[in-house]
């Protein structure tokens, strides 16, 4: 096997393992959740509920 061969073979036997490494954070965006005035968020019905003072 030649070098430039070699080479390419390793180039992209790792490209996989690179792109991994950099991180892919696709969907997993977080989005804030903002309720009406007198609610809160509930995280147990993941909805909002009206605040008893």
């Amino acid at each position: 096997m030649t070098i430039k061969t070699l080479a390419a073979a390793v180039a992209l036997t790792l490209a996989p393992a690179i792109a991994f490494a950099a991180g892919c954070n696709y969907g997993k965006q977080e989005v804030t959740m903002s309720c009406a005035q007198g609610t809160v968020y509930d995280s147990a019905t993941k909805s909002c509920v009206a605040t008893t003072t």
